[in-house]
Formats: C-alpha cells, structure tokens, sequence
C-alpha cells in the first residue's frame, strides 16, 4: 500500500469516527430534551427552553416554561418549571429567602421515582433515609402564597393533594395525577 494510500485511508477512517461521534452525543442531547419536555402536556413543553441542572441550553424555547430531563444530577426524573417555580428552584439552589408572590406551576408528568426527597426537608443530608422519604408518581407542584397552604395536610399517604417542604420558605402543594 503506498503511502498516499494509506494516509488517505486513515484519513477517511478519522473523518468517519468524528462524523459517527458528533451523531451520537447530536443523539444523545435529542433523548435529553425529548425526556425533559416528556414532563409536561407537549401544549407547554414543545416551546419550552430545555436546560441541564448546570445551565447548559440544550433548546431555547419561546414560552417562558424550562424544561430539565433531570431534577437532582443523574436521577432521570424529568421536570417542566414556570418562572415562579425556576425563582423558587433557585432559592433552594442557594439556601435562600424565597416569598411567594404569586401561583407557581411544575409539572412531573414522568413522576419522581428516584428523586424522592423528605417531605418535611429540602436539606437532609440522606433524604432517601429519612423517616419522611417520599417518591411521587406524576404530579403537578403548586407554589402559592403560604397562608393559601393552611388546611392541606403534609401526608403523603393521605390519597390526595399535600404539602410538601411545609414549614419552610419552600413550602408547596404536591398533586398527584396518576398512581406510581
């Protein structure tokens, strides 16, 4: 084989194995955001922004609503946020005040197997451990002012809506719309 052969040959094989590489991560972040708007009724999530929990855009959307294909790092359980709840997700981010100043809506159409948390705290050290360790299936959460909160149980178990985070600023009611 001569040498112009051969640098050819592998020139070809590189281009080959770049072409093949970019399709599958191009693959890849299609999955990502096809599971991240798979969150909510496609009516919302088809023009939503779709972001990694690290803020990495994978889509830019035009309605205001922000997808992620993951609620904790690596859990899979795909949310779709309106502004208020993106506020409030930001708040918790940094241990922040977060006052609500209005209805926030977030949907987990795919539910939150995997992602459970406390029910009563957004910062225990080992939340799947916790004597209130709770996984919803789909549900919508509910941001409202916190004197709208007083009458709802924070029982998971209670077969209907409930508080979850009750007595913190980041208290909001969880809806289940469907069995896990």
């Amino acid at each position: 084989m001569s040498y112009r052969i051969f640098i050819s040959l592998v020139a070809v094989l590189l281009v080959t194995a770049f072409v093949a590489g970019s399709a599958s991560a191009g693959d890849a972040t299609k999955d990502r955001i096809a599971h991240a708007r798979s969150a909510a009724p496609a009516s919302i999530s088809a023009n939503a922004t779709v972001m990694e929990g690290d803020g990495t855009i994978l889509a830019e959307g035009t309605n205001g609503w922000i997808c992620m294909p993951d609620t904790m790092p690596d859990d899979g359980a795909p949310m779709c946020n309106d502004a208020m709840w993106t506020k409030m997700l930001k708040a918790v981010g940094s241990k922040g005040d977060f006052e609500p100043t209005g209805i926030g809506i977030s949907f987990m159409l795919q539910g939150d197997i995997g992602a459970g948390l406390s029910n009563s705290d957004p910062y225990h050290p080992d939340p799947k451990n916790a004597d209130d360790y709770v996984e919803t299936g789909p549900h919508l959460m509910i941001i409202v002012p916190h004197e709208l909160l007083e009458g709802i149980t924070d029982d998971p178990s209670s077969g209907g809506p409930y508080v979850m985070w009750k007595d913190t600023p980041y208290a909001h009611i969880m809806v289940p719309v469907a069995d896990k």
